[in-house]
């Protein structure tokens, strides 16, 4: 995400700070004396909490009067595990959580950690592509909230920005220059799926997934990098010792303004999208207030917001917005690939031992 620069990724593994609950006032028997509506909201730490804090809660509170606690929860999956010990200990930190769509499914096979939503009650969540409403047997359990891409970079100085994935198994010119992830489900496989197979069905089946880790073992002779930190593949691109592979579309655009050699491409099968949700606590007492915030940050003016002030890609049809093309341009771009996220939950141990396997083989 581009302001979200910097610390986007290392945010994400930042520790939870459990935020009380600011109990509104009332005096029982004065009609006259109006109640403070409050809602807790989590979100990641560090630069993006700060920007929330600074620009979204702000924003909501003016249009609804409802106040905001601001809540710091660390990566979503490190979160569910918070979430999963209040609620069996009968209290939660927060109301509203984002949770990224894996977690969200994990929360959902799990039961009882999540509230279904008010969908009348969130009109302007039809702005969003029905992909980001997530349901499961209890109902709309989840609203999409921003997204942030993954995404082909190369080095301009060097090669011109190739039309397609495929290109990157070009060993005549990418030979032992590329940085790619190392981890299973940092979405190569996705990637691989949409270039030269049939997309997220590939996954189906476990003779799918062996294909689709075959042709990431052709591309093997062309990696230099295999990263496991974002800031190994930022210094590889910086140092000129890789000339491309997949990295943070929001970073490598502020890299490029910084001067560094380096160009965000989206080639005609895309780049991954990842996002996350809006979640309420099954234990919260604030679906209202809850719903008015979900339905704020629906709105296209506010997703335009998030995206200026926290670098976030809208959810919403630029169209609806009033970004530019530039400023769209620097948070997101299509098309987008959406990652299996079932399949690497259903299939965990297979495709992670199958991955391991193709990175130690010769």
């Amino acid at each position: 995400m581009p302001n979200f620069k910097m610390n986007r990724r290392n945010l994400l593994k930042s520790g939870a700070s459990a935020g009380g609950l600011a109990l509104a006032s009332g005096v029982i028997g004065t009609p006259l004396i109006a109640q403070t509506r409050s809602l807790r909201v989590a979100s990641y730490g560090g630069y993006f909490e700060n920007s929330f804090k600074e620009h979204v809660f702000p924003a909501f509170t003016a249009a609804t009067g409802i106040e905001v606690e601001s809540v710091t929860q660390p990566n979503s999956a490190d979160w569910l595990v918070t979430m999963q010990q209040a609620t069996s200990a009968g209290s939660v930190p927060t109301d509203l959580s984002l949770y990224a769509r894996d977690t969200m499914i994990k929360a959902s096979r799990l039961g009882d950690l999540i509230s279904p939503l008010d969908m009348a009650a969130i009109p302007d969540a039809a702005n969003l592509d029905g992909y980001f409403i997530f349901e499961d047997g209890t109902g709309p359990i989840g609203v999409g909230a921003l997204s942030w891409f993954s995404a082909m970079v190369i080095n301009p100085n060097e090669v011109t920005a190739p039309e397609s994935w495929t290109e990157f198994w070009d060993s005549s010119v990418y030979e032992a220059s590329l940085g790619m992830s190392k981890n299973f489900n940092s979405q190569l496989l996705d990637i691989i799926a949409a270039t030269f197979f049939d997309g997220e069905e590939t996954f189906a089946t476990d003779d799918g997934i062996v294909a689709l880790i075959e042709k990431a073992a052709e591309l093997k002779p062309n990696v230099a990098l295999w990263w496991t930190a974002e800031s190994q593949m930022e210094q590889s691109m910086k140092n000129g010792d890789v000339i491309g592979g997949q990295y943070y579309h929001d970073v490598a655009q502020l890299m490029a303004a910084d001067g560094f050699p380096i160009q965000s491409v989206f080639p005609k099968e895309g780049n991954p999208q990842d996002y996350g949700s809006w979640c309420l606590s099954s234990l919260s007492d604030k679906a209202a207030e809850a719903a008015e915030f979900i339905n704020f940050t629906s709105q296209p003016s506010t997703q335009a917001l998030m995206s200026r002030m926290i670098g976030t890609a809208p959810l919403v049809d630029v169209a609806m917005t009033d970004l530019t093309p530039e400023e769209f341009g620097s948070v997101s771009g299509t098309p987008a690939i959406r990652p299996a996220y079932e399949a690497y939950l259903d299939k965990e141990t297979f495709i992670k031992e199958s991955w391991d396997r193709m990175l130690a083989g010769a």
